[in-house]
């Protein structure tokens, strides 16, 4: 093809004279960025008049420089950007496009990347190069999205190119190094501290949250390279070691400079955004003195009307002075949400969904196990296989730990079955938090928390609703971890009994509520993708396929997970703060990786590992769902069909047969570094794929962009319409269970929503917990969804763009049938009782606290 195009110049340019080739280059100066720079401007412009300029030059795509023996393009002479100093430019946040003029001839022929070098002080972000009217192919666009530094911080001058997609073998001879040797940088050398210029992906242990030096209530156990302390890599910084084990940690006002690669830095607006300053604004209350606060007589609410009054004109705060220097030391505009500055009222937050349309329909049973199905956490219920329920721990461990649960506490209400026709006819589920806890348990409860395992049984009624039957209750027993001790309660309607039943209810939550955001949010999305990312960058170039593929779905996840190292889950972090596990959060969600199976994350698997599903060929997705009214499910299943049927279109593209998946040298190195470094922990386990096939390149893609936006949709943005009312999702417990003849029980029975505010979350940690998940639960105003893509021509290749339009179509039919099933009334766990429509697999959305919409991406 390139042959025919040089053909054709030539023969039209025979003896014709050097032509100018016009090129529009779009970027963003530093001083649109950075408010606190406003010398940018002006040294800019004096490097400009020193001739300190910033130069292009093309690559030929189809021509080597003859005293190349590595085949090199040749490259064309400079040319400079034009009017730097002369362009308009404005300390509001934009892009400006600049003009550039290329020499052209006929042996550059088609440009296939360009080199730039950045002699101005400032960087800039780099977003587009297009040159106009190239002889032959007319129009080429380059795809940049990169910081571009001062030419002396890198050993070869920055390379881009053009966005066509090439398999490794197929790439144009005078391309092929330079490929190679942009893959080769961003690898790095595996030494020193990384620099914010510095583009180099590279893995490392969780060895940063904890601290030597601050004493040993802030040791935390390294994750990650041990089989003791198995976890996903995250990307290094290389900061040098407070001591041989424990990697140093930044001051906390300078948490956003953490080392991630420049280009995996929020966007301006997101930065703008309220979201990674909110962050930073949380973290400064547990910096300065919440732990003492807390361990004090903490303030509590008095009635849930006072609970009510956090979305109804805020709460009064006199007593935390901490607060009043908080608003008075960071007066950033934002601040006004959390911190009002109106009078002496603080914290007023918008209202949660759970309770717009009814502030008491969250206490039913109904809308307790319908968010097992269509809350936050809808991915831990299972179907019952076995009654009782049983254990597998390490019985010489822990002995006896089978479900206590009898057939008195349960066979009344099967209307009119059996236990054993319950579980034949797929009429019982288990919410099993037990075998998870119990191991952490003990000490778990050292610790101002008091909580207890759970197991919740529930039976599916006719109407498809879930109705609960018994909660189990589980401690450590005194005597040692060997003997167990479990309590059952099961559903009561009037006095005292009703507020235990309510309280069990509580502790369900509680264990629910850590569950979800240290292994369903945490772990398995943002944890476990990071990998993914850095293993991506080192190994698949920009010009190869599968990166134009995924390159999307992994927008701003090193960056949210490097500032959540620095403020949440570190050791004194939010996390610990809000969530019952306390300091042994990280090192409980390390034991759950071991468990942790890549294939499984895959939809239909995941639902037919619970038993919520089973294989059928005839139904729409491959599987039947046992419980018909799963919004989770259902919704998902459209989801993920949809991008697997892209994916799936997108690889034929390229890969038309296995051996050509066996043959291409970036696909196999990227997906053994993934499995040996990114994962290293589990590098044996059995169920890798080989990444042999189409339909194993197929399968992993789809999980990866499955887990980077669908999943993670569904499990973080519905944190603040649930969990915003921390009655409704309590995420720490601070007593035990009252027992009769007790003052305890006394209190319950005299007071029992005063007795069941003293027993969840306190007053301040709520008030924190609410603060931060909210940010969480928030869409930036620059957020792109899934079926969008930042740039409209993120490839050349039509097929593919074609498809990528087919797969949009797609989702937007898909969107409206979503919300046609929630308006119809037969489906009960759409709506439920408090009136909140499953939305959080909508797949657009608009900014904001939305509670639906699908980011590409893992990020807040």
């Amino acid at each position: 093809m390139f042959q025919k195009i040089m053909d054709a110049i030539n023969g039209c340019c025979a003896g014709d004279y050097k032509k100018k080739i016009r090129g529009n280059v779009v970027l963003m100066k530093k001083n649109l960025l950075d408010l606190t720079d406003l010398n940018a401007s002006f040294e800019d412009g004096r490097d400009e008049l020193l001739g300190q300029r910033v130069s292009l030059q093309l690559i030929s795509a189809v021509n080597s420089e003859p005293s190349e023996n590595d085949l090199r393009g040749k490259l064309g002479k400079p040319a400079y950007l034009e009017k730097w100093i002369t362009t308009a430019t404005s300390l509001a946040a934009g892009e400006k496009t600049f003009e550039v003029t290329f020499d052209w001839d006929e042996e550059i022929g088609v440009p296939g990347a360009f080199l730039i070098k950045n002699n101005h002080h400032n960087e800039f972000y780099l977003k587009t190069v297009t040159l106009e009217d190239v002889p032959g192919p007319g129009r080429v666009h380059f795809v940049c999205k990169s910081w571009i530094y001062h030419a002396d911080h890198y050993s070869k001058p920055r390379i881009f190119f053009a966005n066509k997609t090439y398999l490794p073998q197929d790439t144009p001879a005078p391309l092929r190094k330079y490929r190679e040797e942009e893959l080769f940088q961003l690898r790095g050398n595996r030494e020193g501290e990384l620099k914010e210029w510095d583009r180099v992906y590279d893995y490392d242990v969780y060895n940063d949250l904890g601290s030597s030096k601050k004493g040993p209530e802030y040791f935390r156990p390294v994750l990650g390279g041990s089989s003791e302390h198995p976890y996903p890599r995250r990307g290094r910084t290389g900061r040098k070691k407070e001591d041989p084990n424990t990697e140093s940690r930044l001051p906390l006002l300078e948490s956003l400079s953490i080392y991630v690669p420049r280009d995996e830095r929020f966007s301006h607006l997101k930065m703008a955004d309220v979201l990674a300053y909110g962050l930073k604004t949380v973290a400064q209350v547990a910096k300065n003195g919440l732990d003492a606060f807390a361990d004090a007589t903490p303030n509590e609410f008095d009635s849930f009307e006072d609970v009510l009054k956090l979305y109804e004109g805020g709460i009064k705060l006199s007593c935390v002075p901490l607060l009043e220097n908080i608003r008075k030391n960071i007066p950033l505009e934002f601040l006004e949400e959390i911190f009002r500055s109106d009078g002496e009222r603080f914290f007023k937050f918008p209202k949660p969904q759970v309770i717009k349309e009814n502030h008491s329909a969250w206490r039913t049973d109904e809308e307790f196990g319908r968010e097992m199905l269509a809350g936050v956490n809808p991915v831990i219920i299972r179907r019952l296989e076995e009654f009782p329920p049983k254990s597998k721990l390490d019985r010489e461990l822990y002995g006896d730990q089978n479900s206590k649960i009898t057939e008195e506490h349960i066979q009344n209400s099967l209307d009119g079955l059996t236990i054993d026709e319950a579980i034949r006819n797929n009429r019982m589920f288990i919410l099993d938090h037990h075998d998870a806890l119990m191991s952490y348990l003990r000490r778990i409860n050292t610790t101002s928390t008091k909580t207890y395992a759970t197991r919740t049984l529930l039976f599916l009624k006719d109407d498809g609703t879930l109705k609960p039957l018994a909660i189990e209750l589980s401690l450590p027993h005194e005597k040692g971890d060997e003997y167990g001790f479990s309590e059952v309660y099961t559903p009561a309607e009037n006095g005292v009994e009703s507020s235990i039943w309510q309280l069990a209810k509580a502790y369900v939550g509680v264990n629910d509520s850590g569950y979800h955001q240290l292994i369903s949010h945490w772990l398995h999305t943002h944890a476990v993708i990071e990998p993914f990312v850095i293993a991506t960058n080192r190994h698949l170039s920009v010009l190869h396929p599968i990166y134009k593929l995924l390159e999307p779905h992994f927008r701003d996840t090193m960056n949210i997970n490097a500032l959540a190292r620095q403020i949440l889950i570190n050791a004194g972090g939010f996390l610990e703060l809000t969530v019952y596990p306390s300091k042994y959060s990280m090192e409980m969600s390390s034991s759950l990786y071991r468990s942790w199976d890549f294939t499984e994350q895959a939809l239909p698997e995941d639902l037919k590992k619970r038993g919520v599903a089973v294989d059928d060929p005839n139904s729409p997705h491959g599987v039947r769902l046992l419980i018909k009214d799963y919004p989770y499910a259902v919704d998902g299943l459209e989801i993920w069909s949809a991008i697997k049927e892209w994916v799936r279109d997108y690889c034929f593209i390229y890969y038309k047969a296995d051996e050509m998946v066996q043959n291409d040298t970036e696909i196999q190195s990227w997906w053994k570094e993934l499995r040996e470094e990114g994962h290293g922990d589990l590098k044996d386990a059995p169920w890798w794929p080989k990444m042999q096939t189409r339909e194993e390149l197929i399968e992993s893609c789809t999980i990866i962009i499955w887990v980077g936006s669908a999943l993670h949709a569904a499990v973080n943005f519905g944190q603040y319409p649930y969990g915003g009312y921390l009655l409704n999702r309590p995420s720490i417990s601070r007593r035990f269970m009252p027992r009769q003849g007790y003052p305890e029980y006394a209190e319950l029975k005299s007071n029992p929503d005063k007795f069941f505010l003293e027993t969840i979350t306190a007053q301040l940690q709520t008030l924190l917990g609410i603060s931060l998940i909210e940010i969480l639960s928030r869409h930036s105003s620059d957020e792109v969804y899934l079926g969008q893509r930042d740039n409209p021509e993120w490839t050349a290749d039509k097929e593919p763009l074609e498809a990528f339009k087919k797969f949009g179509r797609k989702l937007e039919v898909i969107q409206d049938r979503m919300l046609d099933m929630n308006n119809d009334v037969s489906l009960k766990n759409r709506v439920g009782p408090v009136k909140v429509p499953y939305t959080l697999l909508v797949p657009t959305s608009e900014a904001g606290l939305t509670g639906r919409g699908i980011p590409n991406s893992v990020s807040i």
